[in-house]
């Protein structure tokens, strides 16, 4: 069974970094949502099984960073200049080909790490 734990939430100031990180237990094709209260899940970035392939929501590109670590089946997310908007539960998707933006794409989902940004 495919596991994937999300970590290295918190609360920040508006302006500051976070990165969040995702242990997956095996390599497959990952991406990462996010849901802030009373709205829909969407899409933050997509990544490749081999990294070559990546893709951002316009509200993150620029700010943001997906990457992925083969050797430790770790994705992760570097988010910089972070905003308030940015509040949401983070998570972490996985697939067996590159699941672009769309959430049906990816049949793993991780528990989800809270990011909270304060003005």
């Amino acid at each position: 069974q495919v596991q994937l734990v999300e970590s290295g939430g918190g609360l920040v100031q508006a302006g500051g970094s976070l990165r969040l990180s995702c242990a997956a237990s095996g390599r497959y094709a990952m991406g990462w949502f996010r849901q802030a209260p009373g709205k829909e899940r969407e899409f933050v970035a997509a990544i490749s099984r081999s990294g070559g392939r990546i893709g951002y929501a316009d509200s993150v590109k620029g700010r943001f960073t997906i990457s992925r670590d083969n050797a430790k089946n770790t994705l992760y997310l570097q988010m910089n200049s972070l905003e308030p908007e940015d509040t949401a539960v983070y998570y972490c998707a996985a697939a067996n080909y590159y699941g672009g933006t769309d959430s049906n794409n990816y049949d793993y989902w991780g528990q989800g790490t809270q990011v909270t940004v304060s003005s």
